[in-house]
């Protein structure tokens, strides 16, 4: 997991980044700390890369935590918000950008952990992979992809609701990324997720949703055995 923490203070910022060290280690999960200073340093990076969550001071010099906040909801709508302040007066706004939590300064260890758990619990219940896209970064439920389609040296995402997101990726890059259990190789110019797939055909795979892409000759046999061990571990 990457966790974000926006705070200017250095003592709070290097407290809370050892509460979610710990927690990471007590729950034995890999948990990578990002840390700035600035909220315009926080936005300027999430054009490369998004966290899987962000806990955030509110009265920073420049633009405060609650700009900033507003900000990334105009990009992302599901990423959780944490934030931490010395006051309470930002209650009710925090509540209107969807925030996690909101943790009055002096934080506890406890608190952090409650929010890391509830964190860690929505990226379970929706598996999330961000993917670069011509208008910027998007964060899509894996769950919600029927396939992923070739197209030159980009691709594109196929969703079950039939809506479409351009990634900026190969085929052959998103097949490393994206977990390889669920994401199969079925032809030369597509991925399948075989949590969507109703039926694999000799010549091409069947989806829930009444959706189809081509199988190749080559890769038949193959694709069956990774249904076949899919639903068999689901057992």
């Amino acid at each position: 997991m990457n966790i974000a923490i926006v705070e200017d203070e250095e003592a709070h910022s290097r407290l809370l980044c050892q509460y979610i060290s710990t927690w990471g280690e007590v729950r034995g999960k890999t948990v990578h700390v990002l840390n700035y200073k600035k909220a315009e340093s926080f936005l300027f990076d999430l054009e490369d890369s998004v966290p899987d969550a962000v806990f955030t001071d509110i009265q920073m010099p420049g633009m405060n935590g609650m700009e900033m906040i507003r900000k990334l909801r105009e990009k992302d709508s599901e990423m959780p918000v944490v934030f931490t302040s010395g006051l309470s007066d930002f209650l009710q706004e925090g509540y209107e950008v969807q925030a996690l939590h909101y943790l009055v300064k002096p934080i506890s260890q406890e608190k952090v952990f409650e929010c890391m758990d509830r964190i860690c619990s929505r990226k379970n219940t929706r598996e999330l992979y961000t993917v670069r896209t011509p208008e910027g970064m998007a964060r899509l439920d894996l769950k919600e992809v029927n396939y992923c389609e070739a197209e030159g040296h980009y691709s594109r995402f196929v969703m079950a609701d039939r809506s479409e997101i351009r990634a900026m990726k190969s085929i052959s890059e998103l097949e490393k990324e994206l977990p390889g259990d669920v994401f199969v190789r079925c032809h030369r110019c597509y991925l399948c997720n075989l949590t969507s797939v109703k039926q694999i055909m000799v010549d091409s795979v069947l989806f829930d949703n009444g959706a189809s892409v081509p199988v190749s000759r080559r890769l038949y046999r193959e694709l069956n055995q990774s249904f076949i061990e899919y639903y068999r571990n689901r057992l």
